[in-house]
């Protein structure tokens, strides 16, 4: 295991970096292939440099393999063949070349070339290339064709260094990235979550008609273990997403008289406020830093004798903050207010009690650990149809048509079926067990998580980066290692923030990899500051 930990992936952006380049340019194309001259420097800085993006591995602070991918025309092996496109057998939109395809001796026979070629893949997919060429050369023809390269054209070169015009095709590509993905991909996204073997085959099952007795058994029994898990009486599920779910929770509050309190201390939150607006709600909110819980007192300081309702966020996936239910409840009932929660990230990673909220979100495709496309809205009250409301948006339309108004999926609830199945305590127990463990690792890297722990949702950890450090960079480079954080979200870049989820099918093996993985490439990224 500790030999993959060795190794970085990653695109080049330090002079550090560069230097390494251009000697192991010069140990490849000068001493080992003779295709360029000697000199005294020992150094080879191609001439395409500063057209080129380069894709290295690093072991131990050195660049030991890298491989070079350019756009720009005329290509290398234009000039070799003529144009490329007159002699490749496969039609493309998008083309590339790929040069300087360079490893270390001592580290052939390992990973590395595996390795480059699977970060050259996802790159090339990203960028939208169909086809990538490269002159190869022969001495390492089986490689090559190992790593599924195909030859088309001539032989060029000199009788000292001869090679081979080849190509990879977007087939390719995603062949080499679907091998990598099956073996070590590991998500840690707040969602949409890796699902278990036995959600995945009850979603392919065949499908039947929203229409039939049969699904209407299927979503009755989905209601009625929603309803149980969350000690609710009701619950709509709807076709969508969390948004969804919480456009409908607004279309409610815009029927009641009186005005609200909104509580924001993230970005879910703040999209709260939003949809508010949206529905031209009359609200007041009351603002925190983000990260940091709300208190009884701060909630009361704020009420006024007009206000009907409170909207909040319940887990704060933004920060990792967990906003007291049981604290809101309190203060709701003490002066008679309806409750609204928004529950997308928090249903099925803790226990839940919504006896006595007015209205409360929650989605199938976060914690609970089925497919995105389902979401759900939970009431304790009969709610009555609105022609106010648009009729996709009317709750009470769901409920008079036992939540089957419109065309409905019974993959999904097949899969929501068997998701359900492993809510429990021990789940929550394991979760938040898993939650701990990665947050004491984050801290023994000397890593700032930034809520409280007394107040942190096990849901998700947000780490705060040094600001020399980019976040982006660190993101980057655990994806290409095969794990992928949560941190291309706007507000995460803007704040340099990146994110752990603690949900979805994950084992210990799979949170050991990746912190000791991210503790590599950052102390790798502090050394070159």
């Amino acid at each position: 295991m500790k030999d993959i930990h060795d190794y970085i992936f990653k695109i080049a952006n330090h002079e550090h970096e560069f230097n390494q380049i251009h000697r192991l340019n010069y140990e490849t194309f000068v001493e080992e292939i003779p295709q360029h001259q000697r000199n005294h420097v020992g150094i080879l800085v191609d001439r395409f440099h500063h057209e080129n993006t380069y894709l290295i591995c690093i072991k131990n602070k050195k660049v030991i393999g890298m491989i070079a991918v350019r756009n720009k025309r005329p290509f290398s092996l234009d000039e070799k063949i003529g144009r490329v496109e007159d002699s490749l057998p496969v039609k493309f939109e998008s083309l590339c070349e790929i040069r300087l395809l360079s490893v270390q001796k001592q580290f052939r026979k390992g990973r590395v070339f595996l390795g480059l070629a699977q970060l050259l893949s996802s790159y090339c997919l990203q960028k939208g290339y169909d086809v990538a060429v490269i002159s190869g050369t022969v001495r390492e023809a089986k490689l090559y064709n190992h790593l599924g390269f195909k030859p088309f054209s001539v032989l060029t070169g000199s009788d000292d260094a001869q090679f081979q015009p080849m190509y990879l095709d977007k087939g390719t590509f995603e062949r080499i990235l679907a091998a990598k993905l099956s073996r070590s991909h590991v998500s840690f996204l707040p969602g949409p979550v890796t699902v278990s073997d036995s959600v995945s085959n009850a979603m392919g099952q065949i499908s039947i008609s929203h229409r039939s007795k049969a699904f209407q058994v299927k979503l009755e029994e989905a209601r009625n273990t929603l309803t149980k898990m969350t000690n609710s009486k009701f619950v709509q599920v709807l076709m969508g997403t969390g948004t969804l779910a919480n456009d409908v929770i607004g279309g409610q509050i815009s029927l009641l008289d009186g005005k609200g309190l909104i509580l924001i201390n993230g970005e879910f939150g703040q999209r709260l406020q939003e949809q508010a607006d949206r529905w031209r709600l009359t609200y007041d909110v009351l603002v925190k830093e983000w990260g940091h819980p709300f208190t009884k007192e701060e909630i009361e300081s704020q009420l006024s004798p007009d206000m009907e309702w409170i909207w909040s966020v319940h887990s704060e996936t933004s920060t990792g903050t967990l906003n007291d239910i049981d604290m809101l409840k309190r203060v709701t009932d003490k002066h008679h207010l309806k409750l609204c929660l928004d529950c997308i990230s928090s249903i099925g990673a803790v226990p839940l009690d919504l006896e006595g909220i007015y209205l409360a979100s929650g989605v199938s495709g976060k914690a609970i650990g089925a497919y995105t496309g389902l979401s759900f809205v939970f009431h304790n009250h009969h709610i009555l149809e609105s022609y106010k409301l648009p009729k996709y948006l009317d709750l009470g339309f769901y409920q008079s048509n036992d939540s089957i108004p419109f065309s409905h999926s019974s993959n999904l609830i097949d899969a929501l079926l068997v998701a359900l199945k492993g809510i429990n305590e021990e789940r929550y127990f394991k979760i938040i067990n898993r939650y701990k463990k990665i947050r004491r690792s984050i801290e023994s890297i000397q890593l700032k998580v930034l809520s409280e722990e007394r107040a942190s949702s096990p849901v998700i950890i947000t780490i705060e980066l040094p600001s020399m450090i980019s976040s982006r960079t660190i993101g980057d480079l655990l994806k290409f290692q095969g794990y992928q954080l949560h941190y291309e979200s706007t507000y995460l870049q803007q704040k340099n923030w990146i994110q752990i989820a603690c949900i979805g099918e994950l084992d210990d093996n799979d949170v050991n990899k990746m912190i000791a993985i991210l503790d590599q490439v950052l102390q790798y990224e502090t050394s070159l500051i």
